[in-house]
């Protein structure tokens, strides 16, 4: 299945996408993909409509605003440096653990929706990242083995990240990663079974039409399974919690020189199997 939402920003309803692109109102049986539907078992309820056939759900308006696929989470626990030629071009080893840092939930918008440039930046700068959506709690986790049930889903996250405030400015990586809008999502949430796995998924970055990264999760320091297993040694995920795994290169700071995010730029993300983002940059 893949999930959608849309409509009017902090109004959208629940909705899934067919294979023909159209959209379909899921909003008669459910109020939103949200941590309740996500706890309640929601996706199999789903599953079980869609298995009568999809004429009990009206279409979608073609002009609809293209929502976050799953509701504002509770939490936004990204992973750093989680690629190694990633690391390679940003000056850094590879970790030896994973990299954990939070974005403000409020960050996360859709995946058409416009950067905003934060006032008084001049470095910020883009990350393509497959992102897991979690599905059911998870709480020391024996071992990794024990993390596909619970993923919900993954998605696209564009990592919006300012570089100067993340880094030159106390070294708080929050202060450069929460900005408003600094995480565009989607634009659908892909359950499990329609990805042939994530270990070997392209991924790009286009600005303005140049290709900038031209990556592959294969190059991933550590998997979906293993990360999903660590986080939950140091904190409950909750089902709607989302974790954005790591870019691999490219990003502007990479670049010699570096080439940030300017107003008017368009950044467009891809990863296969997720669909394509697109936003177009203006001050905040």
């Amino acid at each position: 299945m893949k999930l959608v939402r849309f409509g009017e920003f902090g109004k959208e309803k629940p909705g899934i996408l067919l294979e023909s692109g159209k959209r379909l109102d899921c909003s008669k049986h459910f109020g939103d993909w949200d941590r309740e539907f996500l706890a309640g078992g929601g996706l199999d309820k789903l599953r079980g409509l869609l298995g009568k056939g999809p004429g009990g759900f009206p279409g979608v308006p073609d002009g609809a605003r293209w929502g976050a696929p799953v509701a504002r989470p509770g939490k936004v626990v990204a992973v750093g440096l989680n690629y190694s030629d990633h690391a390679k071009e940003s000056g850094m080893e590879p970790p030896k653990e994973p990299v954990l840092f939070m974005k403000a939930p409020n960050a996360v918008v859709g995946p058409y929706d416009d950067i905003l440039i934060p006032r008084g930046s001049e470095k910020t700068d883009y990350e393509v990242e497959l992102c897991i959506v979690i599905g059911h709690a998870a709480r020391y986790l024996a071992s990794p083995a024990e993390s596909p049930a619970h993923i919900a889903g993954y998605t696209i996250a564009n990592d919006v990240s300012e570089r100067s405030f993340q880094l030159e400015r106390g070294g708080q990586w929050s202060k450069g990663k929460s900005a408003d809008a600094f995480c565009p999502l989607g634009p659908f949430l892909a359950t499990p079974e329609e990805l042939p796995g994530t270990d070997s998924l392209a991924m790009t970055t286009d600005v303005n039409g140049e290709r900038r990264q031209n990556g592959n999760s294969r190059t991933m320091v550590f998997g979906v399974d293993h990360l999903v297993w660590y986080i939950s040694q140091f904190m409950t995920l909750e089902p709607g919690d989302i974790i954005p795994t790591g870019t691999p290169p490219g990003v502007g700071m990479g670049m010699k020189p570096p080439r940030y995010l300017r107003e008017g730029d368009v950044v467009e993300l891809a990863v296969t199997g997720l669909g394509r983002q697109k936003q177009a940059c203006r001050k905040a």
